[in-house]
């Protein structure tokens, strides 16, 4: 009996099927991106009640004391392993019923507009223009992650449900090191070298 030739790893083929994939997911992270910017909107526009916005501003504190008199290679690495365990966890804990990624987009986006709407009451609207570099490839990268945990969660209502979390776990693995993983290093890089110029 002749045995099949196995085909060679291509990381190209690899990549191509991590955009499939990621098309196949669209719906799943419009629902995402829908629930962050609803909740941006909302702590951008609506003024948080005072014990909230303390909690934020204690946090927010304790980031820059944690991050103060780091060069800008342990900037780029602490910047990178906080995205990356807000993503990956986003994604692995999709699994109980896609309820953590919601609630992820949820925190991140009222945090992104609470953080918005007190950075141009203390500068301008300019200050703005700061977040934007490094969001072009964060946001998209956390975006994808929560939502193929989204639907790591659905498997649950499927006919063969063992067969489709296997499936599904292992194609969000490889776009989560294929597509996700590169995102997450160009964003610290440029999240790192801004905190660098601007303190």
């Amino acid at each position: 009996m002749v045995k099949k030739k196995e085909k060679p790893f291509s990381l190209k083929k690899q990549y191509r099927k991590s955009w499939d994939y990621i098309k196949e997911s669209k719906n799943f992270i419009y629902i995402i991106v829908g629930f962050f910017l609803i909740f941006a909107l909302i702590g951008f526009f609506v003024p948080a009640p005072e014990a909230l916005s303390e909690q934020i501003m204690k946090l927010i504190q304790q980031l820059l004391e944690q991050t103060k008199g780091m060069s800008n290679g342990e900037l780029i690495k602490f910047i990178f392993f906080n995205n990356l365990k807000s993503s990956f966890f986003g994604f692995l804990f999709g699994l109980v019923l896609g309820i953590f990624p919601v609630i992820g987009a949820i925190t991140n986006g009222y945090l992104l507009g609470f953080v918005a709407t007190m950075a141009t009451q203390t500068e301008s609207i300019w200050v703005l223009a700061r977040i934007l570099p490094h969001g072009i490839f964060e946001l998209p990268a956390v975006f994808i992650s929560f939502g193929l945990g989204l639907r790591f969660g659905m498997f649950i209502f499927k006919k063969n449900k063992i067969k489709t979390l296997k499936e599904t776990f292992w194609n969000s693995l490889r776009v989560f090191l294929l597509v996700v993983l590169p995102l997450l290093i160009i964003a610290a890089i440029i999240e790192a070298t801004l905190i660098s110029i601007s303190g």
